[in-house]
């Protein structure tokens, strides 16, 4: 269940040390926040989703050799091209020409001025082709920051290394495998405003093209909190979803990082996708060695596997893998209440939700873990959390009822005290949401309350 080192410990201790250990500084967070006035009788954002996905929204951006495609499903796509270059793809070893054409957004203004920003995008990348996301930003003291690399990524592997880009900083903000954070937020310092810019790639002399259907943000700024008030029940739901153990596969495939606890995110993936009724063909799985079950889990963390992070645990790769299925939607986003999870699935919208706690905080886990994927699929009358937890022995097992109170904090909470009695971090209420292009009108009424079309 837990993740490599690359992000999370690295962040663990980088938000420790802004909090001060365990004193934490709430009087420059305050500032900023009143930068962004609360509504009457409403308290003021903390989560911002923006995401382009429309022919006019595609047609709103500075195109360099892309063009917007109208249709059922509008995207963009290569036209005339911007360039060409050469790429060292540093997990093969290989350096290879590619053609190229970008697209920019325009500039965004979140509603809360962000100590973090997750991009997600939604792309078909047939073979000879592939896409980065990047993003570039405005402090709230007015100055820039440079282009950060958000995700270099292709649906298969034989091109390119899908690869999140490390040891990116500019002494101000970090890039922590696929997320944008403020070094220090205790300083005040926040992104105002940002800008994505894709860039498309398909091989020379071809007429290859990407096609991008979505690509945006989630900036938030979560207060710090080790607790969370505990809400209400408002809804009895549960939804059908299917049951997958991540622990049927240890030891299996030790270069998408051998199975078991680490496939927490591919694994709670494909239960979502398979909800929604789509799956891989029996063509796209004849990789897979027959003698393992469930081969789609195999197939979904070769595909989510990020090979800089040397996981299947980022966070856009999984939303975009969601994604390459047909017509498809997946975003990487905040949530900031349960209310707001209990409204989705209420819609029939089941969510990946992410946490870490020890053994003793979440009852009938049987587990402590320092980062950790399930599936939210809904809530009891007595308002406690169904999930299909893929820390589970078999598939049998996935389906477990957590206490609301318990799972509440753990997963809405941005700090906590890990075994040894230090500070960590806790992810805030991030989750994953996939759905449908042509979703109910419930459905489309909760995401849209989100700030998701």
């Amino acid at each position: 269940m837990s993740t490599p080192a690359s992000r999370r410990t690295v962040l663990t201790a980088a938000l420790a040390a802004a909090a001060g250990g365990s004193a934490l500084s709430s009087a420059a967070p305050a500032a900023a926040a009143a930068a962004v006035p609360a509504r009457a009788g409403r308290p003021r954002p903390l989560v911002d989703n923006r995401f382009w996905n429309s022919y006019t929204d595609w047609r709103s951006g500075a195109a360099a050799g892309t063009r917007a495609v109208a249709g059922r499903r509008p995207g963009l796509v290569i036209d005339t091209l911007a360039g060409r270059t050469e790429y060292a793809d540093p997990h093969t070893g290989l350096t290879t020409a590619w053609e190229y054409a970008t697209w920019t957004s325009p500039v965004h203004r979140p509603g809360v001025p962000a100590t973090e920003v997750i991009a997600s995008w939604n792309a078909r990348t047939p073979s000879g082709t592939w896409l980065q996301t990047e993003l570039s930003g405005t402090y709230t003291d007015g100055t820039q920051t440079p282009w950060f690399v958000m995700g270099r990524w292709a649906a298969g592997d034989e091109d390119i290394r899908r690869t999140s880009v490390d040891d990116q900083t500019d002494g101000r903000s970090t890039i922590w495998t696929d997320t944008f954070s403020v070094d220090d937020p205790a300083s005040g310092l926040r992104l105002a405003s940002y800008r994505l810019r894709l860039t498309l790639y398909r091989t020379p002399g071809t007429d290859l093209t990407p096609t991008v259907w979505r690509v945006g943000a989630m900036a938030s700024d979560i207060p710090d909190r080790f607790t969370v008030p505990a809400s209400t029940p408002r809804i009895a739901r549960e939804l059908a979803v299917p049951r997958y153990s991540q622990n049927v596969h240890v030891g299996q495939y030790p270069e998408y990082d051998n199975g078991g606890e680490a496939w927490c995110s591919p694994t709670s993936s494909q239960m979502i996708i398979e909800y929604w009724g789509r799956r891989p063909s029996a063509q796209e799985l004849a990789w897979v060695n027959p003698a393992f079950a469930d081969p789609q889990v195999c197939h979904a963390a070769r595909h989510t596997f990020d090979y800089q992070y040397d996981g299947c645990g980022n966070w856009p790769f999984n939303a975009a893998y969601a994604a390459t299925y047909r017509d498809m939607n997946a975003v990487v986003t905040r949530l900031e209440s349960l209310d707001q999870l209990e409204a989705l699935v209420k819609a029939g919208i089941p969510a990946i939700t992410s946490q870490s706690f020890l053994k003793e905080e979440l009852t009938g886990a049987g587990y402590g873990t320092s980062g950790h994927l399930m599936t939210v699929i809904g809530f009891t009358a007595d308002g406690d959390v169904i999930a299909n937890d893929p820390a589970s022995p078999s598939n049998e097992a996935v389906r477990r009822v957590y206490k609301r109170a318990e799972w509440e904090t753990i997963w809405l909470r941005t700090k906590r005290y890990n075994a040894s009695g230090n500070v960590a971090s806790g992810t805030g209420g991030v989750c994953y949401l996939y759905w449908p292009e042509h979703p109910t009108a419930a459905q489309r009424k909760a995401l849209a309350a989100l700030g998701i079309d």
